[in-house]
């Protein structure tokens, strides 16, 4: 019999492959980077995988080639409502439109009312973190201070005058505004809502912003996808409308079983900048329906073993290259002054070191002890590589 729960994921993954496709067909009738993407219609999201992915890391070179977004967009520049510069250097657009960063329903999910000030301690300067929550602010009707970071004196002065109920930022700096607050006496009893992203959000941290009167909730998203999920009260966080989100196997373009950690890939659904199958470098994994457990680390594990780089793609290859191999980490450490590497393979065949070893040479370049392991017994952290020097 289906449940609730799964008229719920049915209903949801029906929607966003009709929106998918038609995305899909727009993007290989007006872009010419992806002419050769499928003419016929994907019939799952499960097809997803068959697609190219696009890394974060590839954006600089691909914009350096064809300025200013590498051919991604899905219109002319003319079309667009504002040009960021982020640190890399990666240029990210911001398209016209109601919510177009889709920051309203975490704002909503974290308990913002219309009305609401929002006091965005974001940078307005180059940078879009600030605009993703302007534009979420006036979707829901709600006016904002432009305050950015730091200058916490103009900050107690924006609170005493202005009243906000919500701070927008990241968390640290939260409490960097409640501190001076109360060291010079300033009335912050208005602030009640947080909701942060940007810098991890320790379980401590949470439960001192509460004790102070701030209820904090944080989302997770990106310059290049805006807001990707967010926390609503339930588990981990909800996936935001208009995200495809994949947990795929570090270095590879794989999805892992539910609940493995894996790296994020996102597809936007989005007109003006229609982003397939774009691998963030976070980590994360699914929990329940339309669920993540929130940002887990980082993804790019590459480390330098005897002056070559060793890459998380390069042991996914070695275990495709085996029959049998399951999760696979390779650790690397110093013995005698000497790099060292080991790799750790979870294989129902102990025999299997041998191919392993093989692979390891010729897939590197360098040589490396293996051990086989139980299948399953490996942490299920989405470490590939394991620096341990």
């Amino acid at each position: 019999m289906m449940t609730d729960t799964d008229q719920d994921r049915d209903a949801r993954a029906a929607g966003q492959l009709d929106r998918l496709n038609a995305q899909l067909a727009r993007m290989r009738a007006t872009q010419p980077l992806w002419a050769d993407l499928p003419a016929t219609p994907l019939e799952s999201l499960a097809d997803l995988a068959r697609l190219p992915v696009l890394r974060k890391s590839d954006l600089t070179q691909m914009q350096a080639g064809n300025a200013p977004f590498g051919g991604l967009t899905g219109g002319p520049v003319a079309g667009l409502r504002r040009l960021f510069v982020s640190p890399g250097p990666i240029f990210d657009p911001e398209g016209r439109g109601h919510d177009w960063w889709g920051s309203a329903a975490a704002l909503r999910a974290a308990g913002v009312h219309p009305g609401d000030v929002i006091l965005n301690t974001f940078s307005y300067h180059l940078t879009p973190a600030a605009f993703i929550f302007e534009a979420g602010a006036e979707a829901l009707g709600c006016p904002v201070i432009p305050a950015g970071p730091g200058n916490t004196a103009d900050q107690m002065v924006a609170i005493t005058q202005y009243r906000p109920r919500v701070y927008v930022g990241v968390p640290d700096f939260l409490k960097i505004i409640l501190d001076k607050a109360d060291e010079a006496g300033v009335d912050r009893s208005c602030l009640q809502v947080g909701m942060v992203t940007g810098a991890a959000l320790p379980d401590s941290l949470r439960a001192e912003l509460a004790a102070r009167g701030v209820a904090v909730r944080q989302c997770y998203g990106t310059a290049d996808l805006g807001i990707v999920a967010y926390e609503d009260g339930g588990p981990g966080m909800m996936l935001n409308d208009g995200v495809i989100v994949e947990i795929v196997r570090p270095g590879t373009g794989d999805p892992v079983p539910d609940g493995e950690v894996g790296e994020i890939v996102v597809t936007r659904l989005s007109a003006e900048y229609p982003l397939l199958r774009f691998a963030t470098g976070d980590m994360s994994a699914t929990v329940g329906t339309g669920r993540i457990k929130g940002w887990m680390g980082r993804a790019d594990q590459a480390a330098k073993v005897k002056g070559m780089f060793v890459r998380p793609e390069q042991v996914a290859a070695i275990g495709r290259a085996v029959p049998g191999c399951q999760r696979l980490r390779l650790e690397i450490s110093r013995s005698g002054e000497q790099d060292r590497m080991h790799l750790l393979a979870e294989h129902p065949d102990p025999s299997a070191a041998a191919a392993l070893a093989d692979k390891l040479a010729e897939i590197t370049r360098l040589k490396g002890s293996v051990e086989v392991v139980a299948p399953g017994s490996l942490p299920n952290d989405g470490r590939v590589i394991a620096d341990l020097r």
